[in-house]
């Protein structure tokens, strides 16, 4: 006879973080916040061409399955009943683009990921056709017209891949960001999958109207997008469908955010002028403007922060997004072999305190925010024959911290009233010589939870707050039970400006090194089995290839 269940105190609710390089299942108490029980799997992405970067969709979903029947299989072997979770959340990477076939649930390419560039002259061309007097797309979306977006990937697809051009025209075809692919295959699929989005995520398409919350012909039109084969957008936090297979078969999907709304709800900034930043494979700033849209004059994004119920209001945001955060210290590990594994970069800059004035650009996407500069590509500079591979991690850890400082500027020019802290969370911030860094460099307080899963957190928060579920409170005083960890600045804030200005020095010397008409992305050029163009620029040589660094194995 099996043993009884332990009790649990109050109900519990699950929470799908899907990113660009893992998926997660974390399941919270919805009472106490308390993180019972996760599990964890690693995404291959795969780069066919330069600059390219893709992932496989089925694999993906397989991943969430797995990551769902493994925390299950965990929660039991601490007597845990799994009938106590009540509802689950997903959040996603937001942009990479999926399209599959309705009728037999195959996706038709694979996920085009948010970091790809391969439609530049798609965008170079499109941005011809915009008057320059009357920027309709910006004006609609809050976004600039950048690869980075969901039509241009998509407008891609239906322009080069057969498969996707049939299906379209035989009404076979489905389109979503990572979101809609999810929630469609797990309630249901092909069986009556419910294919929908919620507002944070279409606000990320370049397709969605953020004034009137529904996607807009006129912008449809301009990227030749079918109508058709879009889903169905939703509040945040609402039941879209119940899950149909699997150990949580008959449980409700009840919460959808973008992974960076989502850690916004987590850390609870949910009154204007609250802001947090996520250090994860990209870094992003995002600061809670209300229910009012700001345009931002240096940069940054407006977007959709969240609509918290059917009935309840949208509220806004302005964003600041970095390429390239967490992705250096894979690319470090993967593509260089300087580390062994991600926790290895905190010991190396540990050790040496200092980048030996070496800098290092990593714009191996180009420049986001506040550049939005296609043509820049990776550098690392200052090198000399003393410098190390424990200077370069360093190095990298201080560019996170100087893309944030610039994103942080231009948000203060923006709001007008400069953070007097940071509230921080993501997989980034268990590196206590990344927070301090950061500290230093901003010269202002930054803040982070123990728990550094807010992503997951905001997820969970607005499934269990859904109408229908209703297990999770969204007042403040819920979460007094959050602690925080607090770096202050330590440093002298002439040497933070020194170090600061120097850095933009290598920005600039980053910029132009790709154009459209660039052999880049041709299959001769002798770069090309540089992985995303990277180059190393020393006052001394200029080097191909980071292994020939003194101090590097």
């Amino acid at each position: 006879m099996a043993a009884p269940k332990k009790a649990v105190v109050g109900p519990l609710v699950g929470s799908v973080v899907q990113g660009t390089n893992s998926t997660r299942f974390l399941v919270f108490s919805s009472k106490t916040a308390e993180l019972l029980s996760h599990h964890r799997v690693e995404l291959t992405q795969e780069f066919p061409k330069e600059g390219w970067v893709e992932q496989d969709p089925k694999e993906i979903l397989q991943s969430v399955y797995e990551c769902i029947a493994r925390t299950c299989e965990k929660l039991d072997e601490l007597d845990i009943d799994i009938s106590n979770i009540k509802a689950v959340g997903v959040s996603n990477q937001r942009e990479t683009t999926v399209i599959w076939d309705k009728l037999t649930g195959e996706p038709l390419y694979n996920a085009v990921v948010w970091l790809d560039l391969r439609t530049q002259a798609t965008v170079e061309d499109l941005s011809k056709k915009i008057p320059g007097n009357n920027n309709f797309v910006k004006s609609k979306t809050g976004l600039p017209l950048s690869t980075y977006f969901s039509a241009v990937k998509l407008r891609w697809l239906l322009d080069n891949v057969r498969n996707v051009q049939k299906a379209v025209e035989e009404d076979r075809a489905l389109f979503g960001t990572i979101d809609s692919w999810l929630i469609w295959s797990l309630t249901g699929g092909v069986n009556g999958g419910v294919h929908c989005t919620d507002v944070t995520n279409a606000s990320r398409t370049m397709l969605f109207n953020i004034h009137s919350l529904e996607w807009d012909k006129e912008l449809c039109d301009f990227f030749e997008i079918p109508m058709g084969i879009l889903p169905n957008v939703f509040s945040s936090s609402e039941i879209y469908g119940i899950i149909q297979a699997g150990a949580l078969e008959g449980v409700p999907i009840s919460g959808c955010l973008g992974d960076q709304c989502a850690a916004l709800v987590g850390q609870m900034c949910l009154q204007e002028g609250q802001a947090k930043n996520t250090y994860g494979t990209g870094c992003f700033l995002l600061c809670n403007t209300g229910r009012k849209c700001v345009f931002s004059e240096h940069g940054l994004l407006t977007t959709v922060a969240y609509k918290l119920g059917r009935e309840k209001p949208v509220y806004y945001a302005l964003e600041g997004s970095v390429a390239i955060a967490g992705a250096v210290i894979r690319w470090l590990r993967d593509n260089l072999g300087i580390i062994e594994t991600s926790r290895d970069i905190e010991k190396l800059a540990k050790e040496v305190g200092t980048s030996y004035g070496c800098y290092f650009v990593p714009a191996f996407s180009g420049l986001y925010a506040p550049y939005w500069e296609p043509s820049a590509r990776g550098i690392l500079c200052g090198l000399t024959q003393f410098t190390n591979k424990c200077h370069i991690a360093f190095a990298a850890l201080e560019a996170v911290c100087f893309q944030t400082r610039e994103i942080l500027e231009a948000m203060n020019r923006d709001c007008g009233v400069p953070l007097r802290h940071l509230q921080v969370d993501g997989g980034m911030t268990k590196n206590n010589v990344l927070m301090q860094l950061q500290a230093d460099i901003l010269h202002i307080p930054v803040i982070k939870s123990f728990m550094p899963e807010t992503t997951a957190l905001g997820a969970a928060m607005a499934a269990g707050a859904a109408e229908g579920v209703n297990v999770w409170s969204l007042e403040p005083q819920a979460f007094s039970v959050l602690r925080m960890e607090r770096f202050e600045p330590q440093i002298q804030a002439t040497e933070s400006e020194i170090r600061y200005a120097t850095w933009k020095k290598a920005v600039m010397m980053s910029m132009g090194w790709v154009t459209s008409q660039s052999p880049e992305s041709s299959d001769s050029s002798i770069f090309s089995s540089l992985p995303l163009g990277f180059f190393i620029v020393s006052s001394m040589v200029i080097l191909i290839g980071a292994r020939y660094i003194s101090g590097i194995p």
